[in-house]
């Protein structure tokens, strides 16, 4: 039996119950915090980037759309490239601060980590 169906019904012994169904546990979205409770942390990052340096922003609490598009906002007022997933930012470049001022500026809860 492969991995993913042995995990898939994990727990499930055996039912002679002709209407038992198992349930699945499905992966849902939680909801998007309002932008002052949300807690984010503003840092640069240099490891296994072969020495390229990028800003992340970490601790987004919400849908995916919702952090996707904060990533576009925060990559066109930079006007650099990055990507998005996992509750975290990635924006190409050294951006710290202005990144900083521009979720503050809008709310957020926000502090820089690092020097």
């Amino acid at each position: 039996m492969s991995k993913q169906k042995k995990q898939r019904y994990e727990g499930v012994v055996y039912s002679t119950d002709s209407s038992f169904n198992y349930d699945e546990n499905l992966d849902f979205e939680i909801d998007t915090l309002p932008n002052e409770k949300q807690k984010l942390k503003v840092l640069l990052d240099r490891k296994s980037r072969k020495g390229k340096v990028v800003t992340v922003i970490e601790g987004f609490v919400g849908k995916d759309s919702d952090l996707e598009n904060l990533a576009k906002l925060l990559k066109q007022k930079c006007g650099v490239g990055g990507s998005a997933k996992d509750g975290e930012i990635l924006i190409q470049g050294d951006f710290k601060q202005k990144v900083f001022e521009l979720l503050a500026s809008s709310g957020y809860n926000v502090k820089q980590v690092g020097g």
